[in-house]
């Protein structure tokens, strides 16, 4: 009885090593999922540099005209402090 429970584990091991031994399936194709997401992660970063872009130029003319109306506030403050000095009068 020894050998028959021998055998028979032999042979089932044989049978589970021969199932066990399958090639390897090729890797998927590419999703059309895949490829949309990658379409728009792509089209997202596009957009934030767009974005990126549009923010530098909006801050730049932010900065010219405040730098503007400083230069014209400067200004109106000389004339005015022009406009009260008294006029020195001949003499002392």
């Amino acid at each position: 009885m020894n050998r028959w429970h021998l055998m028979t584990f032999v042979m089932a091991a044989a049978a589970m090593a021969a199932c066990g031994k399958k090639d390897e399936a090729p890797a998927p194709a590419p999703t059309p999922v895949a490829d949309a997401a990658s379409a728009a992660v792509t089209e997202s970063v596009e957009a934030a540099k767009a974005i990126g872009t549009a923010a530098s130029v909006t801050a730049t003319a932010a900065g010219d005209a405040a730098s503007a109306a400083v230069g014209a506030a400067v200004d109106k403050v000389k004339d005015a402090a022009a406009a009260v000095k008294p006029e020195k009068k001949g003499g002392c």
